[in-house]
C-alpha cells in the first residue's frame, strides 16, 4: 500500500473516517490525501465578465482555511498528510486522483440514506461506491483504534464477480488481514441447495485459482444475511463487489452492495466488478 485518499466534507463522519484512514496509515506507512470537493458550479468558473471572480476566490480561500483546521488533529502527527481541493463534486474525479497519485484505497464517512432519499437520490457513500474503481472503505461512526485483521467477503460466486473476487484477495494481502467467504442463500427463486451451491461456488474458486472455505449462511435476504453474518463471526468489516449502475438501471434494479454501504454498522469496503 502506497497512498490512502481520504474524502472530506468537514463532518464528524468524515472526522471518522479521518482517523480509521490515519490508523491504517500508520500500520503500512503511507502517505494520506485529504480531498475536499467545492460545489461551485459551472457558472461561477467560467463567467467571461468574471462576475463570481471575487465570491470563488472567497469560497476557495474558505475552503483551504477549514481544511487546514479539519487536518489539525494530533492522530496526524508523524504522518505525511497532503490536502487536495477540487472546484467540483463529481465523485468520479475521484478515481482520476487515485490514478494520478497511485493510491491504493479512498477511504469515507458516511451516516448512509433512509426513506424517499435513499430510493431517489442515495448517500454521498453511495455516488462514490458507484462510481469508483479504486477499493472504498466507508466508516460508519467513531472508531477508537481502527484495524482490520478479518473481514466478509459475500458475493454470488457467478463470474462477473471474478474481477471483484481478485480485488479483494489483493486487498486483504496488501492490509495484512484473513478474508472470510460467505454464499448467502435465501428462500426465493434463486434458493440453491447445499449440493448446488457448493458446485457453483467450486467452479468460481476453481476459476478464481483459490483454495478458500466458503460458508453457506441462510436468511431471508440477500442483504440481511450478509449483515447478520458479519456481526456473528465479529468481522472488522465487510466486503463485496459492487456493479456501479447508474441512471434508471440503478432505480430499478439498485445493487446489494450499496444497500449494505447504507445500513451497515460496521465499515463496508466495496470492489467495483
Amino acid at each position: 500500500m502506497k497512498k490512502i485518499i481520504v474524502l472530506t466534507d468537514f463532518s464528524e463522519q468524515s472526522g471518522f473516517a479521518l482517523k480509521a484512514a490515519a490508523d491504517l496509515a500508520k500500520k503500512h506507512k503511507v502517505e494520506l490525501l485529504v480531498v475536499h470537493m467545492l460545489e461551485l458550479n459551472q457558472a461561477m468558473i467560467s463567467s467571461p465578465e468574471g462576475i463570481y471572480i471575487e465570491q470563488t476566490v472567497f469560497l476557495v480561500k474558505l475552503a483551504e482555511k477549514n481544511l487546514k483546521e479539519f487536518l489539525d488533529k494530533p492522530f496526524l502527527e508523524g504522518l505525511t498528510v497532503t490536502p487536495v481541493i477540487k472546484h467540483y463534486k463529481v465523485f468520479s474525479e475521484l478515481d482520476a486522483i487515485a490514478e494520478e497519485h497511485n493510491a491504493d484505497l479512498i477511504v469515507m464517512g458516511s451516516n448512509g440514506a433512509k426513506g424517499l432519499e435513499e430510493v431517489l437520490i442515495g448517500s454521498n457513500a453511495e455516488k462514490v461506491v458507484r462510481n469508483s474503481k479504486t477499493p472504498v472503505l466507508v466508516i460508519k461512526g467513531k472508531v477508537d483504534e481502527f484495524k482490520i485483521d478479518r473481514f466478509v467477503f459475500a458475493c454470488d460466486f457467478n463470474d462477473e464477480n471474478l474481477p471483484a473476487f481478485q480485488k479483494a484477495r489483493e486487498f486483504s494481502e496488501l492490509v495484512n488481514a484473513k478474508m472470510e467467504l460467505v454464499f448467502i442463500n435465501t428462500p426465493n427463486d434463486e434458493f440453491l441447495s447445499n449440493r448446488d451451491a457448493y458446485q457453483k461456488i467450486n467452479k468460481f474458486l476453481t476459476k478464481a485459482n483459490a483454495g478458500q472455505q466458503v460458508e453457506i449462511y441462510n436468511d431471508y435476504s440477500v442483504e440481511q444475511g450478509i449483515l447478520n453474518y458479519g456481526n456473528t463471526i465479529l468481522a472488522d468489516a465487510i466486503a463485496m463487489p459492487t456493479h456501479g449502475r447508474k441512471g434508471l438501471s440503478h432505480l430499478f434494479n439498485g445493487s446489494i452492495g450499496e444497500d449494505v454501504v447504507n445500513h451497515a454498522r460496521i465499515p463496508v469496503i466495496t470492489f467495483k466488478i
